[in-house]
C-alpha cells in the first residue's frame, strides 16, 4: 500500500543550519505534516524548485553563497501559486516589508515558537489547497467534460444540475479539508462520499460510521478507539474507525445528532487532524479524508444553539448539496431502468416491460424519500410482477393525491391551497382551470389526471366532454 503523505506535494525547507532544518522537520512531523524536502545549500534551491512541485517553500534569508532575498526575488514570480514563507533572525520591519513586496506569503522571526510556526504553515497549506481547487473547478466548468466519469457510475443522472455537482466533486476530491454533504433523506449522500473517495485516489479503506444516537463515550470509542484498561472490560487495545481509515476516507453520517461534548472532539479532529484513543495521553494524527453528512439544517441548529458555530464554520469549507429527485425529474427514466435491472436480478425474474404512462405518473409525485423511495417502489413492483407488462397498481397505492407534486411557485405561500384575486372566479371557471392544469401535468393522461383530482376517470371524461360541447355551442 502506498503511504499517503501530508501534504500531497512536499514542503521545501531551506536553511544553512542543518540542526534547525531537522528541528523544523520534526516539529511539522509531530503536527501530522510529514512530507518535507530539506536543503541546506542555497546554490541547489533553484534546481530543486524547477525539477519538483512543492506545496510550500520555507526559506531562510541569511545564508552563505546565495541570500534568501535573492532566491525569493527569482522564485516568487516563476511560481506564484506556491506560498513562500521567509524565516530570519532580522527583526527590522523594513526587511519584512521588502520580503512581502518580493512575493513572500508570510514572515517568521527566529527563534520560532512551535505553535505559531505550525499554525502559519497550516494556514498557508489551506490557502494553497483552496486556490488549487478553485483553479481546477474553473477549468472543469470551461471544458464541461468530466475527467473521471467512471467515479459516478453508481449515481445515475443526466441532469445538468447533477453534472455541475460532479464537476465540483472532481475539483475538491484531493483536498485535505473536511467535506460536508447535506441534503434530504434518500438523496444518496453515501454514494457521493464513495465517489469522492474514488476521485481522491486514496489507497486506504472507505470506512462508514453512523454516529446517530451515540453518547460521548461511545462516540469517542467508536471513532478514536481505546487503550487496554481504559474502562471496565477494555481487555485489549482497539483501533477506532478513524485509524482504520488511515490513508483512505471516513464517512461520518448523521453528525447533526452529536451532543455538545462530542462536537468539541470532532472540532479538534478537523482542526488539528489529531485525536486521543480513550485511556491514552499520546496524540495520534490522521491523514484520512473526512466526509460528514446530515439531513438536518445546521444553520437552524446553530441559531438554536444546539450545534457549535465554530464547528459549523470548520465544516463548511467544502459543501455539497445533492439535488432532490423532484428537481431532476429528467432522471426518472434512467433511474427506473437501472432499478428494474437490479430488482429483476435480485428476484431472479425477467426484467419487466414498463408502460409509458409510468413516467407520467411518477412525474406528478414529489418523492419525499427521493431516490431511495423510488428504488423501494420499483423493487416492490417487481416483487409483485407476474405478467410481461408491469402493473402500475403498487405505484398508484404509494402515489396518493395527498403526496402529489406541488408547484414550486406555491412553496413559499401560507397554508392557503388556492390564492384568489379581487374578483372571485365562478365555480365552473375554477373547475375548468383545475381540469386543464391536471391534464397539462399528466400530458393529457386522463387516468392519472383523475387521480390527481381525486375523481374517477369516467367523471373526468364526462367533465371534459361537457366542456367541449359547451365551447362548441358558444362558437355557434
Amino acid at each position: 500500500m502506498t503511504e499517503i503523505k501530508n501534504p500531497n506535494k512536499p514542503i521545501l525547507i531551506v536553511d544553512d543550519e542543518v540542526n534547525l532544518l531537522h528541528s523544523f522537520d520534526l516539529t511539522l512531523s509531530d503536527a501530522g505534516i510529514d512530507n518535507s524536502v530539506l536543503c541546506s545549500d542555497s546554490r541547489k534551491v533553484e534546481e530543486i524548485v524547477h525539477n519538483n512541485e512543492f506545496s510550500l517553500i520555507l526559506l531562510d534569508l541569511s545564508m552563505p553563497f546565495i541570500r534568501g532575498e535573492e532566491l525569493l526575488e527569482k522564485i516568487a514570480p516563476e511560481f506564484p501559486e506556491c506560498p513562500i514563507i521567509v524565516v530570519t533572525g532580522d527583526t527590522e520591519i523594513e526587511t519584512a516589508i521588502k520580503c512581502m513586496k518580493l512575493g513572500a506569503f508570510d514572515y517568521i522571526v527566529k527563534p520560532v515558537e512551535n505553535t505559531r510556526f505550525v499554525t502559519i504553515i497550516k494556514n498557508a497549506l489551506t490557502i494553497r489547497n483552496l486556490r488549487d481547487e478553485n483553479t481546477t473547478l474553473k477549468t472543469k466548468l470551461i471544458t464541461n467534460n468530466l475527467e473521471y466519469p467512471e467515479a459516478f457510475e453508481e449515481i445515475k443522472s443526466i441532469s445538468p444540475k447533477m453534472k455541475s455537482m460532479f464537476h465540483y466533486m472532481e475539483a475538491i476530491a484531493k483536498t485535505s479539508e473536511p467535506i460536508l454533504v447535506t441534503g434530504e433523506t434518500g438523496v444518496g449522500k453515501e454514494l457521493i462520499a464513495r465517489a469522492l473517495h474514488s476521485l481522491s485516489n486514496r489507497k486506504g479503506q472507505f470506512v462508514t460510521t453512523n454516529i446517530a444516537g451515540l453518547d460521548d463515550q461511545m462516540f469517542s470509542d467508536t471513532l478514536f478507539g481505546h487503550k487496554r484498561g481504559a474502562f471496565t472490560n477494555a481487555n485489549q487495545d482497539r483501533k477506532g474507525q478513524i485509524e482504520k481509515a488511515s490513508g483512505g476516507t471516513i464517512f461520518l453520517d448523521e453528525i447533526g445528532d452529536l451532543n455538545s461534548q462530542s462536537q468539541v472532539k470532532l472540532l479538534r479532529l478537523l482542526q488539528e487532524k489529531e485525536f486521543y484513543p480513550l485511556g491514552s495521553d499520546n496524540p495520534r494524527f490522521t491523514d484520512a479524508l473526512i466526509i460528514l453528512a446530515t439531513n438536518k439544517n445546521l444553520v437552524d441548529m446553530v441559531n438554536e444553539s444546539t450545534f457549535r458555530k465554530d464547528l459549523f464554520y470548520r465544516l463548511n469549507v467544502h459543501h455539497i448539496t445533492p439535488i432532490p429527485l423532484r428537481e431532476r425529474l429528467e432522471d426518472l427514466q434512467i433511474l427506473v431502468e437501472y432499478f428494474l435491472e437490479k430488482a429483476a436480478k435480485s428476484f431472479n425474474k425477467k426484467k419487466p416491460t414498463v408502460p409509458n404512462e409510468l413516467f407520467t405518473l411518477l412525474s406528478t409525485y414529489n418523492f419525499p424519500g427521493n431516490v431511495r423511495e423510488l428504488k423501494s417502489m420499483v423493487y416492490d413492483a417487481v416483487s409483485r410482477h407476474t405478467s410481461k407488462i408491469m402493473s402500475l397498481d403498487s405505484f398508484k397505492k404509494t402515489i396518493s393525491p395527498n403526496n402529489l407534486h406541488k408547484l414550486e411557485t406555491l412553496e413559499n405561500l401560507t397554508n392557503q391551497k388556492v390564492v384568489f384575486g379581487e374578483t372571485l372566479p365562478t365555480l365552473k371557471e375554477v373547475q375548468n382551470e383545475l381540469v386543464q392544469e391536471a391534464l397539462v401535468r399528466t400530458n393529457n393522461n386522463q387516468s392519472i389526471a383523475a387521480q390527481l383530482l381525486g375523481v374517477t376517470r369516467q367523471a373526468l371524461n364526462r367533465r371534459i366532454i361537457q366542456e367541449k360541447e359547451h365551447q362548441e355551442e358558444n362558437k355557434k
